[in-house]
């Protein structure tokens, strides 16, 4: 295969369909998504058929078990994509909303109007169940898209793609409006990335190497995170049993999660009364310690923590800890080491939880929750595409809104400037 020729194809293709999706109306849409949710529902024996080829390669290469489970699809998460898109067809179209209406001096009137982005290249890994998630949401807010999935899945995510193009076909969209790349081969990534005469956006899900690889080489913007750095603040004006439930559930929830709490602070003040007991929870449930020496003088025999221990993002039965002289001392720990995705403060002083909003310079910031609440479900946003710790465009969660941009409309009644 010519990759540069063939990415060309499918980059022209992804323009001109983009045009057909912008101008189609929400009832279209809706039916196209149904219509896919329909078709997966109709081929789960070929989708389970295509993913039995992707697992016996994986197995064959002896790949991580982590990743062959995310890898594995069967007829219950096959009926969860066909509901995830159903969902997203029941979510308010936001396209052609225009907000901020008002009228000028002149006697025009000035508003923002909703609109697509144009073509989203989504860059992915191991989990099929993207494809259909990725495609839905992208076609929900008027966009074309490009999926490069993982080469561990490509039968599956081929398999899930021709469902997609069958609901496109059938309530009259173009089929490019969602193209899942054929080719395993890396060079494709690079030709995609290189691509901004067609891609209007990259988004970036997997592992820390790909989004590096991604920020490298892109010529695109793109919606993204890195590290997942998150830290749970618990002050000495917290309620303990509050403070208690919450540590533990944004630790133990789910290890393997970017909204994982990977850091927790503790105020001088309370930490005697807290720590021990936070600690048995933890040691009860596998979890290794590493703290400073504060923490380890009230919890003896954890490991000393270490300098890199505060940047890491472990995605693992391991979590740092260490003892704060107060508010101000955690927000200075969490300028320095954090990452800007999720932080949580517990205490019942109102005016330091407006202090710990405002000053926390990071995508979610959370007063008496877990950090595990990051998430475009959680938030009511629907579904997501991902999570972005950048500043422009889109923050935090992104959904059906961080998938469009605005542009100003105006409407006049004769008016010329003077």
């Amino acid at each position: 295969m010519d990759i540069q020729s063939y990415m060309g194809t499918v980059g022209q293709q992804a323009r001109a369909a983009s045009r057909l999706v912008a101008r189609a109306d929400t009832a279209t849409k809706n039916r196209a998504l149904t219509l896919t949710a329909e078709a997966i529902e109709r081929d789960v024996k070929r989708l389970l058929a295509a993913n039995a080829l992707d697992l016996d390669a994986a197995r064959a290469k002896n790949l991580d078990a982590p990743l062959i489970d995310r890898l594995t699809l069967t007829a219950n998460s096959i009926a969860d994509m066909a509901d995830g898109l159903r969902q997203i067809a029941r979510l308010a179209d936001p396209i052609g909303e225009i907000s901020e209406l008002k009228e000028q001096p002149s006697g025009i009137r000035v508003g923002r109007m909703r609109v697509p982005l144009g073509v989203i290249a989504i860059i992915y890994e191991s989990r099929p169940n993207v494809t259909a998630d990725a495609a839905g949401l992208c076609l929900k807010a008027g966009n074309a898209c490009i999926l490069r999935g993982g080469s561990e899945a490509l039968h599956s995510n081929q398999a899930i793609a021709a469902c997609v193009h069958a609901g496109l076909a059938a309530a009259g969209l173009p089929e490019t409006a969602v193209q899942v790349i054929e080719t395993t081969d890396r060079a494709a990534v690079g030709e995609l990335l290189r691509m901004n005469e067609y891609v209007d956006i990259v988004v970036p899900r997997g592992g820390k190497s790909l989004i590096e690889r991604v920020m490298k080489e892109s010529r695109i913007p793109m919606i993204k995170h890195l590290d997942g750095v998150c830290h749970v603040y618990i002050d000495d004006e917290a309620d303990i049993d509050k403070a208690i439930r919450i540590a533990d559930n944004a630790k133990t929830q789910r290890l393997g999660t970017c909204n994982t709490m990977e850091t927790l602070l503790v105020a001088r003040g309370i930490a005697a009364r807290v720590l021990p007991r936070l600690a048995k929870i933890y040691q009860d449930k596998g979890i290794e310690l590493r703290g400073d020496e504060a923490t380890r003088e009230l919890v003896p025999g954890i490991t000393e923590a270490t300098e890199e221990d505060w940047y890491t993002e472990y995605l693992a039965p391991i979590l740092a800890v260490r003892v704060v002289d107060g508010l101000d001392q955690a927000m200075d720990h969490i300028a320095r080491y954090g990452s800007q995705h999720t932080d949580a403060i517990v205490t019942e002083d109102k005016i330091r939880a407006n202090r710990f909003l405002r000053e926390v310079d990071s995508s979610s910031v959370i007063v008496n929750a877990s950090t595990r609440f990051a998430d475009g479900f959680e938030y009511g946003l629907g579904a997501e595409i991902g999570i972005s710790t950048d500043k422009l465009h889109a923050r935090g969660p992104v959904g059906l809104e961080g998938l469009t941009s605005r542009k100003w409309v105006v409407f006049g009644d004769g008016q010329v400037r003077k």
